[in-house]
């Protein structure tokens, strides 16, 4: 659940807690999914709000320009195809594209919650599968 380490850090933990697998997945996906509505809807008010001030304007601005960056990067591929490219977006294992970037994304472009929900839970699987499957194999353990 927590931003920029997500599940693709909680996968690798959690195999190196040696803590069992498909339970761990299951966690990982749930904790990244649950501020997934918050995110669509109150992020991108908050942010705009928080531009206003001195010392968290230029904060919110950086997170702002990566979510449009990221809608930019959904709606290059024309709006029948924003809903895999958002699951490809959210499941491709590097940083800055995770669940979180992905819905603010997708909230910028008002993609819609069910169909931002459904497109970030199938990233996730994705994700999560990559990230697991290296950790059980260990790669990426420290």
């Amino acid at each position: 659940m927590v931003p920029v380490v997500e599940l693709r850090g909680a996968a690798i933990y959690s195999q190196y807690l040696g803590l069992p697998v498909i339970s761990s997945f299951i966690v990982c996906i749930i904790g990244n999914m649950i501020p997934v509505p918050f995110i669509y809807y109150f992020l991108r008010k908050l942010l705009h709000f928080g531009e206003k001030f001195r010392l968290s304007g230029r904060f919110c601005r950086w997170i702002l320009e990566k979510g449009e960056k990221a809608g930019r990067k959904l709606s290059a591929k024309g709006r029948k195809g924003m809903f895999i490219a958002l699951v490809l977006f959210v499941g491709i294992p590097i940083p800055g594209t995770g669940a979180w970037t992905g819905t603010l994304g997708a909230s910028i472009l008002d993609m819609g919650i069910k169909l931002t929900s459904l497109a970030v839970v199938l990233g996730l699987i994705m994700a999560g599968t990559i990230m697991m499957t290296a950790a059980v194999l260990g790669f990426g353990i420290i």
